[in-house]
């Protein structure tokens, strides 16, 4: 067969190939359009998971009769004219609504504001239908029926109709958090209305009418430049978690996007704060000039690259940390609630029933960062003993416990004074089932974990030792030859200092190989070849080398857990006190470093609700 023009149609429908995935991805393309014309106000109807109908109607500037017949050819677009670096709109392909027609029956009325009457052009798998006058308000209507009736193949993919509703749910969603003055209705006979409100720019209340009204209370605000790239947004409290990552909203320049990159930086900055299995909650906006990230990576325009992606990355990973230690590891004010309803009342109390759980979140007031960065530098020694000056506890230096008896609910006059009580984890009254702190503060009481605290104290102190400077290495009896591509070896080299401060000590050794020297103490033994190898695909990925410092960091958590105060371990008052000092002086006491927490609450309040004082 020669070579030869493949017909329009044929075109348009390899292009809907990659632009039309689902019917998802027809409500992206088709609210896109109409947040580019202006529109205020955006409904959305479908039928049969979009497979048989969608309807969008907006209230935007609208086509006249010439732009009309325009829209609907390939390439055809008013968004950008000469320039690919300076896109600031949502849609600037000109490929969707011929892509759409190509392989689905579309139809388009559309009547400028200042117009007598509506033009309609349709499309019915590719074939055009003349311009005609029609009614319509001012704005546009597309309707698509029947997607992938011209291409049947596509309907084996696609998921049920209860599957496809929720992802276009789940994207409207997503799209009505980057634009909070704008009024989204989804609806149809496959699902319940949903309506967001118009909320200006009120950003808390859109993300609040989408995930929820706890959201504002278990979430912290994020500010933070650099180098001409803005990072604003909400971060989840890491006690404040979810099973998935579909609560993980990024913006870039107002375009919803779901890049690997940014969520990896999202996973990096609360890397020692959850359990494995749960995902933080974010939303983050980052802005920066359009010229330094190209957003014609795919035509679904869901990726983006940026012209230096280790310093987005840097940011997010740095702010996020930030807002964390600032915070003091404030954690969801739910907790005290949920304790107080675990409790049972004597007449519905059934000794079947008695192995209840309680809850785990921790409640904090962010005490740690009401401390001076003298009192915590004073705290953060990596190799110094759990010590309290007034009290004398040592985790090195103490008598032998074995046979003290724990403190009983009956304590001494001195123990039972109001001493300690203005502290913000308060005076130790107790120690239950040989592993929980019973405190009194001045308006409730508080109950901490002894291991998780503890746990989470030895741990802030290896991370105090990783970013201190150059960490303890073992020198290779033999150096290690690891033979890679030749560009992995430079970029090795070109990282060898950075490196070396985390104890991996390598030089080049000939064309195609590296020579490692010294490998970090911390991980023992090592798969040395394996670590260099991870290393150079980071490296080339992202250009970073923080995998090893992530590995360090998950060797130092293992330590601290085998290192800390165990469960079953009886301690005298004086033990406890300098306990919660110390977890008063550290940030991110909150919860331990495997993501559980240290601590819950319960005020005074809500004890005496329970017994129906209130």
């Amino acid at each position: 067969m020669r070579v030869h023009q493949l017909p329009e149609t044929l075109i348009n429908q390899i292009a809907a190939g990659e632009v039309i995935e689902r019917p998802a991805s027809v409500v992206k393309e088709l609210v896109e359009n109409a947040l580019d014309a202006g529109a205020r106000r955006i409904e959305i109807a479908t039928a049969a998971g979009g497979k048989t109908l969608i309807r969008v109607i907006d209230d935007g500037r609208g086509m006249d009769a010439e732009d009309l017949s325009l829209a609907v050819r390939r390439h055809c677009t008013s968004k950008i004219d000469q320039r690919l670096d300076d896109i600031r709109t949502l849609g600037f392909r000109g490929e969707a609504l011929p892509s759409i027609g190509s392989v689905a029956r579309l139809s388009i009325r559309s009547r400028p504001q200042d117009a007598p009457h509506a033009n309609e052009v349709s499309l019915a798998g590719g074939v055009p239908v003349p311009l005609k006058p029609a009614a319509a308000n001012p704005g546009t209507t597309v309707e698509v029926r029947d997607l992938f009736f011209a291409t049947p193949a596509r309907l084996k993919f696609l998921k049920s109709d209860r599957a496809e509703t929720a992802a276009i749910t789940e994207l409207v969603r997503r799209i009505a958090i980057a634009f909070p003055s704008v009024r989204f209705t989804l609806s149809g006979p496959d699902r319940s209305t949903l309506e967001l409100a118009a909320t200006g720019d009120d950003r808390l209340a859109r993300i609040a009418q989408v995930l929820g009204k706890e959201f504002a209370a278990n979430t912290i605000a994020l500010d933070a430049l650099r180098d001409d790239v803005g990072l604003t947004g909400y971060i989840g409290l890491p006690t404040w978690n979810k099973g998935n990552s579909l609560a993980q909203y990024a913006f870039v320049n107002g375009r919803p996007v779901q890049d690997k990159q940014i969520l990896s930086a999202i996973r990096a900055a609360y890397s020692d704060t959850l359990p494995r299995g749960r995902y933080p909650v974010a939303v983050l906006w980052i802005t920066l000039d359009p010229a330094l990230v190209d957003v014609n990576v795919h035509p679904a325009k869901a990726d983006v690259r940026f012209r230096d992606p280790g310093l987005v990355r840097g940011l997010i990973i740095g702010a996020i940390r930030q807002s964390l230690l600032a915070e003091g590891d404030r954690a969801s004010p739910s907790a005290g609630a949920g304790l107080a309803q675990a409790f049972r009342r004597p007449e519905t109390f059934h000794p079947a029933s008695a192995g209840g759980a309680y809850p785990t979140q921790p409640r904090n007031d962010g005490f740690a960062n009401r401390l001076s960065g003298n009192d915590w530098q004073a705290a953060t020694s990596p190799s110094r003993p759990l010590h309290d000056p007034a009290a004398g506890f040592s985790d090195l230096d103490q008598p032998d416990l074995a046979s003290a008896s724990a403190p009983s609910a009956r304590m001494d006059a001195d123990e039972r004074s109001d001493t300690g009580v203005e502290h913000p984890l308060g005076a130790v009254r107790t120690q239950i089932h040989e592993n929980y702190i019973v405190a009194q503060t001045r308006d409730g009481l508080v109950i901490v974990d002894q291991h998780a605290a503890h746990e989470r104290l030895v741990f802030e102190r290896f991370k105090t030792a990783l970013k201190a400077g150059k960490l303890a290495s073992q020198i290779l009896l033999l150096p290690e030859i690891v033979d890679l591509p030749e560009d992995d070896c430079d970029r090795l080299a070109d990282r060898a200092q950075e490196l070396a401060e985390l104890g991996l000590v390598l030089e080049r050794f000939g064309p195609g190989a590296i020579a490692v020297r010294e490998t970090p103490s911390m991980l023992g033994e090592t798969d040395v070849a394996g670590l260099v190898r991870d290393l150079a695909d980071e490296i080339a990925e992202w250009d970073s080398a923080d995998g090893l410092r992530d590995r360090l960091e998950a060797v130092a958590s293992t330590m601290a857990c085998h290192g800390s105060v165990r469960s079953g371990r009886r301690l005298v008052s004086e033990e406890m006190n300098a306990l919660l000092r110390e977890m008063e002086r550290t940030p991110g006491s909150g919860q331990c470093n495997h993501g559980r927490p240290t601590y819950i609450e319960l005020k005074l309040a809500d004890i005496e609700k329970l017994f129906s004082r209130r």
